[in-house]
């Protein structure tokens, strides 16, 4: 069973990184976007393939989640760390 939700999740946190870089310039965002992004991409690939394989998935999401949220706390702003620490 493919896993969607896990491949949304992953190209939302890649294309969050390439905005991130277009609007600011931000090479650091491009990159831990993408790479973020493409373990979420293999993560749901591993999810997909069999759904006892979910450690990777909730390793990046938990990382994502701790990162960003703290990101949201000490700036207040919801754009762009409070949306990526609501997801998944």
């Amino acid at each position: 069973m493919t896993d969607y939700p896990g491949y949304i999740y992953a190209t939302t946190i890649a294309l969050g990184g390439v905005f991130g870089y277009v609007k600011a310039g931000s090479i650091p965002s491009l990159f831990f976007g993408l790479t973020f992004g493409g373990l979420a991409a293999y993560a749901a690939n591993r999810t997909s393939v069999n759904p006892k394989n979910a450690i990777l998935a909730f390793v990046v999401s938990s990382v994502l989640f701790i990162v960003m949220g703290v990101r949201f706390y000490k700036s207040g702003k919801f754009m762009p760390a409070g949306f990526v620490s609501t997801l998944r």
